[in-house]
């Protein structure tokens, strides 16, 4: 490699998104067990949003790249590598030392885009272990949209909630976990109800396989909505993405004995909240923080079979991540929104 120096963009100084910039940094060698990656593509989480606002670690120290989710190519590799190749197409997994089984405190400090650098980078090094082969038939920002959405829906769906075929299952909203869990309740053969604001959002919903759509501002008691199209006993499946300001009408939703993915804070952390339902109806309450890189590999081979493609809103040059950031935060898009870093 010629070249010695990258081109990084980096949190520095304080929160918020008026002090991302760009700076240069040397790019690193690879050490034993590590790949050097040239980074081709990266995507957006609402969580990197919060980190970067200050509102998900305001501990955090700075500076730090962003994101936790990319795709890139191996570069170079340390002593003792023996996958993946140079020249293989690979993504880093959200937390590097979870490799399987349950989460730890020790894995879930090892996440991507904060407490460690991200993937908003030229090149990055990481281990050998922390990586996975996208399916081939993938674009790049397609690949790089899977490390967290897509996993954090096939765990909440398919590892956790078990789904099966002719189960009912309530997405919330059209963001990219939404979207994702929309994709394998249908690839599981589960009937899907989707709420959004957005008539138009809820029509391309129906065209990707929902069975039924409800505009929550025009219903604000959606739950009872939900649970009327279900038949009256409710939803097996809730993918609760809103967290403290939706959690009600979830409950009201999904049926006795039912699971609510908790995934999202999209509309608050914390409110008042009665707990009746959940113990009288015997509701299984699943927090989800993405997934493992066995979980990781399981998916891609589920996407892989069902050669299944991820919904990609829109692609920003990286430089453009600050506009990137903004047409998420407005909540204008329909499914992720990426990154192109060549």
């Amino acid at each position: 490699m010629s070249r010695t120096t990258m081109q990084v963009i980096e949190l520095a100084g304080a929160f918020g998104v008026d002090n991302l910039r760009r700076v240069e940094r040397p790019i690193p060698t690879p050490g034993p067990g590590q790949v050097l990656l040239r980074i081709h593509a990266a995507s957006l989480n609402y969580r990197d949003l919060m980190m970067i606002d200050g509102a998900y670690n305001p501990r955090q120290p700075l500076p730090l790249v962003p994101l936790s989710d990319g795709v890139g190519e191996v570069i170079q590799i340390g002593d003792g590598v023996q996958w993946p190749p140079v020249g293989a197409r690979v993504c880093p997994i959200f937390a590097e030392s979870w490799l399987a089984g349950p989460p730890t405190r020790e894995h879930l400090a090892t996440t991507l885009g904060g407490p460690r650098p991200g993937l908003l980078a030229e090149y990055r090094l990481a281990p050998a272990s922390a990586l996975v082969a996208p399916p081939a038939h993938l674009s790049d920002p397609e690949a790089a949209a899977l490390p967290c959405a897509a996993v954090t829906a096939w765990s909440a769906l398919i590892e956790h909630g078990r789904v099966k075929p002719g189960d009912k299952v309530l997405v919330q909203g059209t963001g990219g976990v939404s979207i994702f869990a929309l994709q394998f309740a249908r690839l599981a053969g589960a009937q899907v109800v989707i709420t959004s604001s957005d008539p138009a959002k809820l029509e391309r919903a129906r065209e990707l396989g929902a069975a039924f759509g409800i505009d929550y501002r025009a219903q604000p008691e959606w739950g009872r909505a939900a649970r009327a199209w279900s038949g009256g006993d409710g939803v097996d499946h809730v993918i609760e993405v809103g967290g403290a300001g939706t959690l009600e009408q979830s409950l009201r939703a999904v049926r006795p004995g039912g699971s609510v993915a908790v995934i999202g804070v999209l509309s608050g952390a914390a409110s008042p909240l009665n707990i009746t339902p959940i113990l009288m109806q015997q509701i299984r309450l699943q927090g989800v923080i993405v997934g493992s890189r066995a979980t990781f590999e399981a998916m891609n081979r589920g996407v892989a079979a069902a050669q299944l493609r991820p919904v990609v809103d829109r692609i920003f040059e990286w430089g453009a991540v600050r506009d990137a950031l903004a047409h998420l935060r407005g909540g204008r898009h329909f499914g992720k929104v990426a990154l192109t870093l060549r």
